[in-house]
C-alpha cells in the first residue's frame, strides 16, 4: 500500500508506526486512547458487578417518584409531589441563578477595584488593597454564614410584634421591603402582546453589539469618535418604550404589600439567596481585581505616554488604549475565577439554598439512597455547566486575542 506523503518508490511498512517519527506520536496516542478506555471499561464493569453482588443495580428510576420535600426558593413551579427529576430542575435552576447574578456582580466590582487599586489617590489605593487582602484571606464559607447573620440581625422584621423593633420600611416608591427574611421586589405580569415587547427588547440589545462594531470600524476608519454611550442607550430604552406604549403597555408590575406579619405579591428573594449572591460576588471580585490590576500593569507604559502625548483624556486612555491590550492577560484567569465562583455556590446548603447540592446530592441522596446515582449525575451536571462557561469564555477570549497580520 503507497502512502500519499511517501517518496516515489517507497511502500508504508508497519514499523514506520513505531521508528518513523512522522507516524511514531499518532502510535502512541491510539495506544494510550486504548488503554484509557479499557481501564473505563474494566472499572465500571466491575463497579457493576460489585453493586449486582449487593443487589444494588444503577437505577435512575427514582427521578420520576415523587420527591417529598418543599424548595422554598425557587424559579418554575413545584411541590413536594413533584418529581425527584423536577426538584434537581429546580435545584439547577437555583445553581444557575445565582452563578449568573455572581459573575455580573463579581466582574463590576472587580474591574472597579482593580482599577481604583491602581489610582494616583493614595488613599483610594490602599482602601482597595485592604478590601483586596481582607477577602482573598477568608475562606468563603465564612463570608456566606457571616452574610446571612448579617441579613437576619440587622435588617427589620416584616412587621413588628409588641415590644420589638420597627417594623421594615419601603423604598423605591414603595415598591421594595428590605426585611429579615429577606428582599421583596416587584414581579412583571406579561399579558397579551407582551411577547412582541420582549423580542424588541432582545433586538435592541442584538443592535447594540452591531453598532458598537460599526462604530469601532468607523473610527478606526476615518478618525471620528461618535458619541456611542448615548446612541447605545438610546437603542436599548427607545424601541422597547415605543412598542410597549404601541402594544396597550402589556407589561406591568405587581407590587410587594404588607399584610398581616409579612409582605405578599412580588418576588420574595430570600436571605440565603442574597447572603450567597453577595458573598461569593465579593469573595471573587477580589481575585478578579488582582487578574485587572495585573493586566493593566502589563502594558508597557509607552502606551499610555503617547496617547497622553495626543492629547487623549485619561479616561480614553484606559478604554481605547489600556483595557482592549489588557483583555488579553485578563480574559484567562477570569475564565477560572467564573468557574470557581460556579463551583463554590455549592456551599448554598451552609445557609439553606437549595442549588443543586442541597436537592440532587443531598435530600434526594438521602431520601432515595441512590447515592452513587445521585453524585454521578451531580457530577455531570457540574460538568456540563463549568465546559459551557469555559466555551463561552474561550469564544470571546478568542475575539479579543493579538492578531498578526
Amino acid at each position: 500500500m503507497a502512502m500519499a506523503d511517501q517518496p516515489a518508490g517507497k511502500s508504508f511498512r508497519l514499523s514506520m508506526l513505531l521508528y518513523d517519527t512522522r507516524y511514531r506520536s499518532i502510535t502512541i496516542q491510539v495506544i494510550m486512547l486504548a488503554l484509557f478506555a479499557y481501564g473505563v471499561y474494566w472499572l465500571l464493569g466491575n463497579m457493576y458487578s460489585n453493586l449486582d453482588d449487593l443487589g444494588k443495580k444503577p437505577d435512575f428510576s427514582f427521578l420520576s417518584t415523587p420527591a417529598g420535600y418543599d424548595i422554598n426558593q425557587r424559579l418554575i413551579e413545584y411541590t413536594s409531589q413533584s418529581t425527584n427529576g423536577r426538584a434537581w430542575l429546580v435545584g439547577l435552576l437555583n445553581t444557575l441563578l445565582v452563578a449568573f447574578l455572581g459573575c455580573i456582580l463579581a466582574t463590576i466590582i472587580g474591574v472597579s477595584v482593580g482599577v481604583m487599586r491602581l489610582s494616583k489617590n493614595w488613599i483610594v489605593a490602599r482602601l482597595m488593597t485592604v478590601y483586596i487582602e481582607i477577602f482573598r484571606n477568608i475562606p468563603v464559607l465564612i463570608i456566606i454564614v457571616f452574610a446571612m447573620s448579617i441579613f437576619i440581625k440587622f435588617f427589620p422584621q416584616p412587621k413588628a410584634f409588641r415590644g420589638d423593633d420597627a417594623t421594615a420600611s419601603m423604598y423605591l416608591w414603595d415598591s421594595v421591603a428590605l426585611t429579615n427574611r429577606g428582599w421583596y421586589i416587584p414581579k412583571p405580569i406579561f399579558e397579551n402582546g407582551s411577547m412582541i415587547v420582549v423580542v424588541t427588547f432582545l433586538l435592541s440589545i442584538l443592535g447594540i453589539f452591531i453598532f458598537g462594531k460599526w462604530a469601532k470600524k468607523r473610527q478606526e476608519a476615518t478618525g471620528d469618535i461618535l458619541p456611542t454611550f448615548w446612541i447605545k442607550l438610546a437603542i436599548f430604552f427607545l424601541p422597547a418604550v415605543v412598542v410597549y406604549f404601541i402594544m396597550g403597555q402589556p407589561i406591568g408590575l405587581e407590587q410587594p404589600e404588607l399584610k398581616g406579619f409579612n409582605f405578599k405579591g412580588g418576588i420574595h428573594m430570600r436571605n440565603s439567596l442574597i447572603s450567597l449572591w453577595l458573598a461569593l460576588s465579593l469573595y471573587t471580585a477580589a481575585f478578579i481585581a488582582e487578574a485587572v490590576r495585573a493586566g493593566i500593569m502589563a502594558i508597557d507604559k509607552g502606551q499610555t505616554e503617547a496617547a497622553a502625548a495626543l492629547g487623549l483624556r485619561p479616561k480614553r486612555v484606559m478604554n481605547l488604549v489600556v483595557l482592549p491590550q489588557a483583555l488579553r492577560v485578563i480574559i484567562p484567569p477570569l475564565i477560572s475565577q467564573y468557574l470557581n465562583l460556579t463551583k463554590n455556590s455549592s456551599l448554598a446548603i451552609a445557609v439553606g439554598y437549595m442549588d443543586l447540592t442541597g436537592t440532587l446530592g443531598g435530600i434526594t441522596l438521602n431520601q432515595t439512597g441512590r447515592a452513587l446515582e445521585s453524585i454521578l449525575l451531580l457530577m455531570i451536571t457540574y460538568l456540563a455547566i463549568s465546559l459551557s462557561i469555559s466555551m463561552v469564555m474561550n469564544v470571546y477570549n478568542n475575539s479579543v486575542k493579538l492578531k498578526e497580520r
